[in-house]
């Protein structure tokens, strides 16, 4: 029926066995991992779900170091002076529609580096992000789900990404055109 299922048969009493309809998977989305200033803790969850245990390809992601083909950005970390305008540049060079995820607390809220005199905060104190995921550090389940929530969201924004172009293109084709 075109839907991507787990080959684990447990999977289903484990709720991160996730159902996505690949059909409406436009392309493979590509995402970039971005280490702003994190223990490594959520980073090492973060390679544990391209690993075949948890194998988040199955989903289509491709895995890539550069933000001009990036669809999903994944922090992790807070964020701090050094990193600011790093995750800043690596958010304007992503084409849109993009996708922030925020993986573990302190990605999300500065989690308990929060009070740190070096600590902004989380994520969003310096780019807008779409999908929080908690945890200290955040579990690969749950980093997975995320990414399957960004998955969908970024196909929403893609649909009206394409609407507003189009509209836009009929606006302006008929400017100055022989339709007036």
């Amino acid at each position: 029926d075109g839907r991507l299922k787990s080959a684990d048969p447990d999977a289903d009493q484990i709720k991160w066995g996730m159902e996505i309809d690949m059909g409406k998977v436009s392309n493979s989305p590509w995402l970039l991992h971005y280490d702003a200033s994190s223990c490594n803790g959520c980073d090492i969850e973060v390679l544990a779900c391209l690993t075949p245990v948890y194998d988040i390809e199955r989903f289509g992601i491709i895995n890539t170091g550069d933000p001009f083909q990036a669809d999903i950005l994944l922090i992790t970390g807070g964020i701090n002076s050094q990193s600011e305008s790093v995750v800043k540049q690596i958010y304007s060079q992503m084409p849109n529609p993009k996708v922030v995820v925020a993986v573990g607390i302190c990605a999300c809220t500065g989690g308990i580096f929060k009070t740190c005199y070096n600590i902004k905060g989380g994520v969003d104190t310096v780019i807008p992000v779409d999908i929080y995921v908690p945890g200290c550090a955040a579990r690969p389940q749950a980093i997975i789900d995320g990414v399957v929530k960004a998955l969908e969201l970024l196909e929403q924004k893609r649909a009206d990404y394409a609407a507003q172009r189009r509209g836009v293109m009929q606006e302006g084709g008929n400017i100055g055109g022989a339709n007036e």
